[in-house]
């Protein structure tokens, strides 16, 4: 299995990030992606797989929709040259571009889609897919992709939450769709459709850790790698496959849209 998407950088895993990589592993996690949150932490971040040399880390770099009105005077400078920055923070682990994309429960939306924008331009230049976070802003964000080019790097919408509808949209423009904590709640019902809707070659799985921790209690606990076997049994069972199956395709399919990732991803899952 892999984790697509994972936050382990963050201060909730400060006390014990060695022991949630040993439970990860435990539990068969191959590969983890984590991507950035804002300019401040891409060193902190970048430092992680050095940090814990036998652990399967892969990074994202980008500034996430959320923390747009709050950048520090410090970051803006770095975000004003987005390229440049991230050119110039990448390391080998760096596999993608993000998280990044429009929120709409974030204000100042004109300097959101400015930020996005050059996020899919560096993409571009960089040669790198881009993990995108899109909440309430959908029409937006496939706007931003199409008038962007961002179909010459494709990369993954982050716990996708939009209608089955868009499903055919985002695939023209080269994106695999990555479901979390959500689809394990009946009650999630667009997640759910959209699921079911995505096209075997373009699933893949995360956690969201530490947020959209699996289960009913979703929001109120801490969220880790070890539990996308979770979201990987609920992602079967909507699809009713066998669960080794669900969770060897969607590795196959991390791998594919993360290619530079692949190395550190070595592991061999279950053929389906």
């Amino acid at each position: 299995m892999i984790d697509s998407h994972c936050h382990l950088d963050v201060a909730a895993f400060d006390g014990d990030r060695a022991q949630v990589l040993a439970r990860a592993a435990a539990a068969g996690v191959r590969g983890i992606l984590v991507p950035a949150i804002r300019p401040a932490t891409w060193s902190a971040l970048t430092a992680l797989p050095a940090a814990h040399p036998g652990a399967p880390l892969a990074l994202a770099l980008g500034v996430h929709p959320q923390v747009v009105p709050a950048l520090a005077p410090a970051e803006r400078p770095l975000v004003a040259d987005l390229t440049a920055a991230l050119a110039a923070a990448r390391t080998p682990a760096v596999v993608a571009i993000g998280e990044c994309g429009l929120d709409g429960a974030t204000p100042d939306r004109p300097t959101q889609e400015q930020i996005f924008r050059a996020h899919v331009r560096a993409a571009r230049d960089l040669g790198l897919p881009l993990v995108v976070h899109a909440l309430r802003a959908h029409d937006a964000v496939v706007r931003v992709l199409r008038e962007e080019g961002a179909a010459a790097v494709g990369g993954v919408l982050h716990s996708y939450s939009g209608p089955p509808e868009l499903v055919p949209v985002y695939r023209e423009l080269g994106f695999a769709f990555s479901f979390a904590g959500a689809v394990t709640r009946a009650n999630a019902r667009r997640p759910l459709a959209a699921a079911r809707a995505v096209p075997d070659e373009l699933l893949l799985c995360e956690t969201d850790a530490p947020d959209q921790a699996p289960g009913p209690r979703g929001g109120h606990d801490r969220s880790e790698p070890a539990m996308v076997s979770q979201i990987v049994a609920a992602l079967a069972r909507l699809r009713d496959r066998p669960v080794a199956e669900v969770a060897a395709l969607t590795a196959a399919n991390a791998r594919r849209v993360f290619p530079a990732a692949a190395p550190r991803w070595r592991a061999t899952d279950p053929p389906p």
